[in-house]
């Protein structure tokens, strides 16, 4: 009988934001998959969970995917984590639940931490119809995404790192519009968590009167 891989998510910022079945289901797994076992290894150490680390991300999921399937052909039940967050959301995961589908092998996703909901849900913009598109491209194709997101009817919600918001704020501005409304999330259930909402203008002018930290959640909206 086959095994079952179970997509776990994980604290965004606050450890206190595991599930009580999440701390469980980790504990029974024969072993987990995680993006960087110090990472990990530090949230396990936290909850008090022993179980053998194996590394599972960008760089080698391709290579690690067909032996995660051969273990669960042949029983093992598995845990996937990341870093942060539910895995396969901007994070290592699809290429698995791929290759698992294909294969008809039994999947759960436990529901958790994931960065953008909390962001859209504070952000005052409309919710009920929103665009997922995550990380831009970094070169190739940015400029076209940003035009083709430009003309969606949607709220948009991006992912952004810390030394590029600046250069993603004057691009929304240039491809959406000097009245598009826009609401920045940081530190996501951390200690220095901040949102901010304004014109794009009003947030070019915030983003570059500080230094920010931490992963940043765009939602933008000009509907």
């Amino acid at each position: 009988m086959s095994g079952i891989l179970y997509f776990v998510p994980t604290p965004v910022g606050n450890l206190e934001d595991m599930t009580f079945r999440a701390v469980k289901v980790l504990k029974e797994v024969d072993y987990i998959l995680c993006e960087d076992t110090r990472t990990s290894g530090v949230l396990l150490k936290h909850y008090e969970i022993s179980k053998p680390l194996k590394s599972y991300h960008l760089h080698n999921e391709h290579q690690a995917t067909e032996k995660v399937v051969q273990d669960l052909e042949n029983g093992q039940n598995l845990a996937i984590i990341t870093d942060a967050g539910t895995p396969g959301i901007s994070d290592p995961g699809y290429l698995l639940a791929k290759a698992c589908a294909d294969k008809n092998l039994e999947m759960i996703c436990l529901p958790g931490a994931t960065a953008f909901v909390p962001a859209l849900v504070v952000s005052g913009l409309p919710n009920h119809d929103f665009y997922f598109a995550g990380f831009l491209p970094q070169k190739k194709g940015r400029q076209t995404k940003l035009k083709q997101l430009a003309e969606e009817k949607k709220t948009i919600v991006l992912y952004e790192s810390p030394h590029k918001i600046n250069t993603t704020l004057e691009q929304i501005k240039q491809f959406f519009g000097e009245e598009t409304r826009v609401s920045l999330s940081r530190e996501i259930s951390k200690k220095f968590e901040e949102t901010r909402r304004g014109t794009i203008n009003e947030l070019i002018e915030f983003s570059k009167s500080k230094t920010l930290k931490g992963e940043i959640v765009l939602i933008v909206n000009n509907s």
